[in-house]
């Protein structure tokens, strides 16, 4: 009785993350303070992100502004297959993304430059409670020096 138990939770579990089950989708806003810029770059003061199901995977809006009063203007839509999307729009140091789904709270993703040098690779991981996550970022910058980066996002 307990084995086949386990077995249906198991089962239900797979088939959530199998079926879409996404913590990452909703509006995310980050949190300046506990966030860490890449060296080279302007800081970010003010973001959003937003996060809606799409399929097998969700479209990105991403709105701010950075210290040097610099705008961020941008949007994807990406399935979590791991191949290659264009992102539109201005304020990121990357034009191509590529998106995998490793459990139901984290994404992992790779992030390049078109005819550039930048490179980069990250991890989204929203916490257990649901309120907040984390953005890992590491790679090549444009500038060809390596930089790895953090931003804190407090769910809206």
């Amino acid at each position: 009785m307990k084995n086949s138990l386990r077995l249906t939770i198991a089962l239900a579990a797979l088939g959530a993350v199998a079926f879409g089950a996404d913590n990452t989708l909703g509006t995310w806003k980050l949190n300046p303070e506990k966030s860490k810029t890449a060296a080279g770059q302007s800081r970010i003061t003010s973001l959003t992100v937003v996060r809606e199901a799409a399929g097998n995977g969700a479209k990105v809006t991403i709105k701010g502004e950075r210290e040097d009063k610099s705008k961020i203007d941008a949007s994807y839509k990406a399935t979590y297959n791991g191949k290659d999307v264009a992102v539109a729009g201005t304020g990121l140091p990357y034009d191509t993304l590529a998106i995998k789904q490793v459990d139901e709270n984290t994404l992992t993703d790779v992030r390049t430059k078109k005819g550039g040098t930048y490179k980069g690779t990250g991890r989204f991981v929203v916490s257990h409670g649901g309120k907040t996550a984390t953005l890992t970022t590491r790679g090549t910058g444009a500038d060809g020096k390596p930089f790895t980066s953090s931003s804190v996002y407090d769910k809206q």
